[in-house]
Formats: C-alpha cells, sequence, structure tokens
C-alpha cells in the first residue's frame, strides 16, 4: 500500500495529465478509510487473541470450560480497555459476541470443537452473502464502505466505475472466504479440536490481509467517490442564501 511519508512515483499507465500526488493522496484515504473499516492492526489483534488463548489452554490441559472462560474473559477485556480508552468498541464487541456463541455452543454439545462452529458458519454466511450481494448489482463491501467515505449510495447509480470496484473486491472477499471454509470444514469432521484450532488461528489474519489488499487494489484504481454530504451541506448552504436574499428584496 501507498505510503504518504513517500513521493509517489510516476505510473506509467495512469492518464496524460493525471496528478501523481493527487493519486497518491487518494490512495492514501482509501487505504485510511479501509483500516477505519475494518479495525486496523488492533482489530486483527482482537480477533486472533481469544481463539488463540481458547486452543493454547485446550492444547495444554483439555479443560473446555477453563480454554472457554478465559477465551471470553479476555475478550470482555478488549472491551474494557477499548471503553477506557474511549475508542471505537465495535470491532472488540464483535469479537465478544462471537466467543460467547461459541462458548455457549460448545458447553450445550460438550464438544470442544463446537466452540468454533459458529464462527465457521458465520464465515459461510458472509461468504455467500458477498458474493450473493454482487450478482444482485448492491456488493456488499459497496455498503459497508460507502458511508465510510461519504458517498453512500450514490455509486450505485451516479459511479459506474467505483460500482464495479466495489463488485470485484466482494466477489473477492467472497471467494476468499469460500476458500477458507473449503479448508475449515473437513477439519471440523476429520481432525481433533487442537488441529483444528491452529489451523484456524492461522487462517484468521492471512486471508483477511489477502481480501483488504485486493480491495484496495481496486479501489485506488477506480473514480474517487462522491461526498454526498458536501453535497447536502451545499445544497443547504445555497438555500439559505436564497432565502436570505428573497429576504432583503421583501424588506427592500
Amino acid at each position: 500500500m501507498t505510503s504518504t511519508d513517500k513521493p509517489a512515483a510516476t505510473d506509467p499507465h495512469a492518464p496524460e495529465g493525471a496528478d501523481p500526488q493527487t493519486d497518491a493522496d487518494a490512495k492514501a484515504v482509501t487505504e485510511a478509510a479501509l483500516f477505519e473499516a475494518f479495525g486496523g492492526v488492533r482489530g486483527m489483534v482482537e480477533t486472533v487473541v481469544p481463539g488463540l488463548l481458547f486452543v493454547t489452554i485446550f492444547t495444554i490441559n483439555k479443560d473446555l470450560h477453563v480454554s472457554a472462560i478465559a477465551a471470553l474473559a479476555v475478550s470482555l477485556l478488549l472491551v474494557a480497555v477499548r471503553l477506557i480508552r474511549r475508542d471505537t468498541v465495535k470491532h472488540a464487541f464483535s469479537g465478544v459476541f462471537g466467543v460467547a456463541f461459541g462458548v455457549v455452543f460448545a458447553m450445550m454439545t460438550g464438544n470442544a470443537k463446537d466452540f468454533y462452529l459458529p464462527g465457521m458458519l458465520y464465515t459461510l454466511g458472509l461468504a455467500v452473502a458477498y458474493i450473493g450481494t454482487s450478482v444482485a448489482g448492491v456488493p456488499l463491501i459497496g455498503l459497508i464502505l460507502g458511508p465510510v467515505f461519504k458517498e453512500n449510495l450514490s455509486w450505485r447509480t451516479r459511479n459506474p466505475g467505483r460500482k464495479a470496484a466495489y463488485t470485484k473486491a466482494s466477489y473477492a472477499w467472497g471467494f476468499i472466504l469460500l476458500a477458507k471454509c473449503a479448508i475449515l470444514f473437513p477439519l471440523y469432521w476429520w481432525a481433533d479440536t487442537t488441529q483444528l484450532g491452529w489451523v484456524l488461528v492461522s487462517l484468521k489474519i492471512p486471508p483477511f490481509l489477502l481480501a483488504v489488499y485486493l480491495t484496495w487494489v481496486f479501489l485506488a484504481k477506480a473514480p474517487p467517490p462522491i461526498d454526498v454530504f458536501a453535497e447536502m451541506e451545499a445544497e443547504e448552504e445555497a438555500e439559505r442564501a436564497a432565502q436570505a436574499a428573497r429576504s432583503a428584496r421583501e424588506q427592500g
């Protein structure tokens, strides 16, 4: 990804007359938006730590209850740290809910592998959602990132190049997650808990980074977003100016 601390290299494929600095700024904005939307490095750590703790403890003592309680406790701790620091808690809260579902499911069945099953089913459902929304013409990545880029749904009808980029990105996310499921679900049936757990932990970050990178590539080459919030502010300002002009004429 492009770093804002380095001079932007000239792109030999860029249109004639394109401003390299403007292109670099657009890529930097895209990178920042992706990190905001998907939680950045800290969000990745918060996603990995509970599962890593669960499989580590279970590998050592084979105690489902201790492993599950430890995973849930560290998830709650991560949320508490964010609350104390007054940071965004949406990613940490999603982690807590995921771990809580896994803990409840595993406790109900008594099978430690079921700690991972809700998350695996969620991944499968998310893959289907990414692909299905792309086929339907409303790619999920666009729905997620539209508000982050202050464009909302303007890309659907007013920015076809951006819609195409969101569609490609959503397909990428969908097929990457399907590939992940193709590895994990056979292991759920054939491998033991520790084998499944370590493979699952190892597959937490690399597919995610690949999907985020491809999203960045597609969006970096797409037209810039239409700032609908700025448009609304401009319309409101124009309306206020028109009202002031009318009032001045009436008083004159």
